[in-house]
């Protein structure tokens, strides 16, 4: 059975959470960890990069000069590829980077990501959020109190316009509800503070080594 320290809205420990160890996996998921990183990095590239061939850019067809008696290299078109404002050679075209992840390979990244968490002591949950009319001052000085400084998630149950408001101009500091939390972003953060409401979600979707089996 693990223990995570909960705090209340003026970071002062107020108890612990438990979580059954048949939740966490610890002993693989590795892999599926890094292939669902990667797509999500790949998901997010725009892949509009584009460029011109010979073939699309603008101008005659006409050879630049005779093919013999000038002294020059034979030259073809004035669009080649070795010519200043000429086509690309193999250059980059839209595209799509997407990668597809299998839903169980992504359950499995989700649990062993949280889980790794959870053994490092990263975790921690509070039971509310007092940030008065989304003040910064009061966000910042709970992360102060919480040790949360630096790279730091906030995991609330629902929308909580307040606490988004409060930290949005704390840098590298990042909110998400339980429902939307990624692997990527459970990786990224050396610090994550779950409310009380977003445990039980995050706990429901660990499941158990039986669910996933």
């Amino acid at each position: 059975m693990s223990k995570i320290n909960v705090y209340n809205a003026k970071g002062e420990a107020t108890g612990e959470v438990e979580i059954a160890d048949e939740r966490l996996v610890l002993d693989r998921g590795g892999q599926p960890v890094k292939d669902v990183v990667t797509a999500t990095l790949n998901a997010r590239r725009a892949g509009t990069a584009s460029t011109l061939g010979k073939g699309e850019v603008a101008g005659s067809n006409r050879k630049p000069w005779k093919q013999k008696g000038t002294g020059r290299a034979r030259a073809g078109l004035r669009q080649s590829p070795v010519w200043r404002g000429g086509g690309v050679a193999m250059g980059p075209k839209p595209r799509d980077y997407g990668v597809k992840v299998n839903r169980k390979v992504a359950q499995l990244a989700f649990r062993h990501a949280l889980s790794e968490q959870i053994r490092s002591d990263k975790v921690l949950v509070v039971e509310s959020f007092d940030v008065a009319d989304g003040r910064t001052r009061l966000m910042a000085g709970l992360l102060k109190q919480l040790g949360a400084e630096g790279r730091t998630l906030i995991v609330t149950g629902t929308a909580a316009p307040d606490v988004e408001r409060a930290a949005r101009n704390l840098p590298k500091v990042v909110v998400v509800t339980a429902d939307n939390l990624d692997v990527y972003s459970l990786v990224a953060p050396r610090r994550i503070v779950v409310a009380r409401d977003a445990w039980d979600k995050l706990v429901a979707r660990m499941g158990t080594t039986e669910e996933q089996a």
